[in-house]
């Protein structure tokens, strides 16, 4: 917040952003950005993420609790058999494909048309089960649509996650790569009413459909100022390229006044939880999977000189380590190409922004703020 907007805040009350005002109250998720904490459904982040299913974190979110055997069956069946995308849906994924548009875009477009052959009539959950299961249809069928090659239809038995990367790549991924991809899926499922969110409350606040709700958090999302650019922090690794050159990089990035990718929250003035949890998750994730340790070694050293020269050079910022800097790492460990990242991660906030639309409906309440005019009086 600049000097002006907190003279002006002072003065009249008007909060630029809606900088701390409270809009909603939910049991979704709590961030506590000084401590570093991150609530999922009430448990701490930690204790839940690489342990549960992301059906299992789904049902969380929309029921107020884990479910038992019996119910996370029965979701998990419900959402296998609504992944299939109408053959229109296919046909729009192949024309956005034909003009080589983003990843991000083209899921936009394509999620805009998932009533296509829905029923209105159906339950709300129903619904959102719907939507929710289509989503990874749509990027992995518009991913290879994209690199000329042929969608590869769901597969029935298995999980979401699982599922995701079958049809990305054709091939069924490893334990190691499925627990790697939930715990991914888990940590960054909601995260209090952020921009996305926020989108998502205000539209189905007037009593819309969720699809509406969806494409709106989807619009939200791809804007750089929220979806966040995880790709650039593993870039910046990759050019360092050996640890021995890591301070003198980092060093020569902070000189020029550039930004470390990876580094710094908005919210979380501490090592934001979210890249604790996915560095352990990629640590196993590479171990199980034979994966590049030699990577995930470099990763660690650029994350601790990163963390202190920071301190140098920014004293009393602390600056830590955020999400988006083990997302990188995670994600490429999987195979999955940068474009991929910010597509991968509305896969999982999807559920968030769902469960966010249930919250607000129940309160039969418009979102109606107020603005004030700055603007001049005229007489004609």
């Amino acid at each position: 917040m600049t000097i002006t907007e907190k003279v002006v805040e002072t003065q009249n009350g008007f909060k630029p952003g809606l900088e701390g005002v409270v809009a909603a109250e939910t049991r979704l998720s709590h961030v506590d950005g000084q401590k570093g904490e991150l609530l999922i459904g009430g448990y701490p982040l930690a204790e839940l993420a690489s342990d549960v299913t992301f059906e299992e974190t789904v049902l969380l979110l929309w029921h107020g609790a884990l479910p038992n055997q019996q119910e996370l069956a029965a979701f998990r069946q419900q959402v296998a058999t609504l992944r299939t995308l109408p053959t229109a849906i296919v046909d729009l994924l192949a024309a956005a494909a034909q003009q080589r548009i983003p990843t991000m875009t083209a899921l936009r477009m394509a999620a805009g048309t998932l009533d296509l052959d829905s029923d209105p009539r159906e339950e709300k959950e129903t619904q959102a089960a719907r939507l929710l299961a289509r989503l990874p249809t749509i990027v992995a069928t518009y991913w290879r649509l994209l690199h000329g090659q042929a969608p590869i239809a769901p597969d029935s038995a298995l999980d979401h996650a699982a599922n995701y990367l079958y049809m990305l790549t054709g091939e069924r991924p490893t334990q190691a790569q499925v627990r790697g991809l939930e715990t991914y899926l888990n940590t960054v499922v909601d995260h209090g009413l952020n921009a996305s969110t926020f989108a998502a409350r205000v539209i189905i606040a007037t009593d819309t459909d969720l699809t509406s709700a969806l494409v709106g958090a989807l619009g939200a999302l791809k804007g750089p100022l929220h979806g966040g650019a995880p790709g650039p922090a593993l870039d910046m690794v990759f050019e360092i390229g050996e640890a021995v050159r890591a301070d003198a990089y980092l060093r020569a990035k902070l000189e020029r006044g550039e930004r470390l990718m990876g580094f710094g929250h908005r919210v979380y003035k501490v090592r934001d939880p979210r890249a604790e949890v996915l560095s352990q998750a990629a640590e196993q994730m590479f171990r199980a999977g034979g994966g590049d340790m030699a990577l995930y070694t470099l990763v660690k050293t650029v994350e601790q000189t990163a963390v202190a020269l920071l301190a140098e050079y920014k004293p009393g910022r602390n600056l830590q380590t955020n999400v988006e800097f083990y997302t990188a790492l995670l994600l490429h460990g999987l195979g999955l190409d940068t474009d991929l990242f910010t597509p991968t991660f509305a896969i999982s906030r999807a559920a968030g922004w769902l469960a966010h639309c249930f919250e607000q409906q129940a309160t039969g309440r418009l979102i109606r703020p107020q603005s004030r005019y700055v603007g001049p009086i005229r007489h004609r």
